[in-house]
């Protein structure tokens, strides 16, 4: 949270979006993000994908996809002075405004190679594009609720779009991701069930000897091993918090319904210096939608919740002086 003096700065200033700096302090823990990210050849296909489908073939009815991908990660635009109005009537009748900083953002992932479980023949190739998302972060400065301080927002073309909403923490050295279970939620936890021979396949051979999707977090730990991480900031998001949630279209919501979302994000500054000088940085995530399709087969009631999860190691890409002149100036637009 901003300090009440820099708040009380936003709030006189006429509302404005510009071109995102990075370090920018008004964007508080959002403030490395600006710029652009990438699987840059050092850190090529260290993006991963597993997500479970309904498939029309028995006995499954269902197909387990896994893909190492490449992305481009955006954050390109700063909307600063976002005023939401209100009032106050304890203990004296008084304005009471929040002042939000969102910045703006837009993500594609490129497939590289995939595999199913079963088998469909519609895992599809290389240089598939797989996923493309339009979104906002959100850094909240003043009049947190329950200590929430960032938020994320998100549409994807398949028909979702999604709210959630978490906090940030700095810290020192490199990040403790823990471990995830990729399983599903519902079926029980035991890969010989024959129900989850397509989960037990890919963890007996790992895609490409690499990611076992029933344990996917292995590849980002690894991803940090000999790396020198000076400073870590997290930034963690979910739809089940406080007023966060995902809509759906009728479609998705009768098949495979998106009911949850979960991710972390942590923006890492390297002691490795990039070629201006800074220090370099990498930004992993790891990502977790919860699809609700089928009933439980655990004795509970409701749908087995499948997780769809992804993760990367990415590197900030280092502008050059030729793109800094291009950079749109400054706008200003009425509060």
């Amino acid at each position: 949270m901003l300090s009440a003096e820099k708040v009380e700065i936003l709030r006189q200033r006429n509302r404005y979006v510009a071109v995102a700096q990075v370090g920018d302090p008004d964007l508080g823990p959002l403030a490395m993000l600006p710029g652009t990210w990438r699987n840059l050849p050092g850190l090529s296909g260290r993006g991963w994908n597993s997500i479970a489908l309904p498939f029309a073939a028995e006995p499954l009815r269902y197909r387990l996809l896994v893909n190492q991908y490449n992305e481009e990660l955006k954050f390109t635009l700063v909307d600063k002075g976002v005023l939401n109005r209100g009032i106050q009537t304890d203990p004296a009748l008084a304005q009471t405004n929040q002042i939000i900083v969102t910045l703006d953002y837009e993500q594609v992932i490129t497939q590289i190679k995939a595999a199913d479980q079963p088998e469909s023949g519609q895992a599809g190739g290389a240089d598939l594009v797989i996923h493309h998302e339009p979104g906002l972060w959100l850094h909240m400065t003043n009049q947190n609720t329950n200590g929430l301080d960032i938020a994320r927002l998100a549409t994807i073309p398949h028909g979702d779009s999604l709210l959630a909403l978490g906090s940030s923490i700095s810290s020192p050295g490199a990040p403790r991701i823990p471990n995830i279970n990729g399983l599903p939620v519902g079926l029980g936890q035991d890969l010989n069930s024959p129900y989850l021979a397509p989960y037990k396949h890919f963890h007996d051979n790992p895609f490409e000897g690499l990611f076992d999707p029933t344990a996917p977090a292995a590849l980002l730990q690894a991803a940090n091993a000999g790396v020198e991480i000076v400073k870590t900031t997290t930034l963690e998001v979910d739809t089940a918090i406080e007023t966060g949630g995902i809509s759906n279209i009728p479609f998705i919501v009768k098949q495979a319904n998106a009911a949850s979302m979960k991710s972390t994000f942590w923006i890492q500054e390297l002691a490795e210096k990039d070629e201006q000088g800074n220090p370099k940085l990498r930004l992993q995530y790891a990502q977790v939608v919860l699809l609700d399709f089928f009933p439980r087969r655990d004795g509970f009631p409701g749908l087995v919740g499948w997780p769809h999860v992804s993760i990367n190691t990415m590197e900030k890409v280092v502008a050059t002086a030729d793109a800094a002149k291009a950079q749109m100036p400054e706008a200003t637009a009425p509060v």
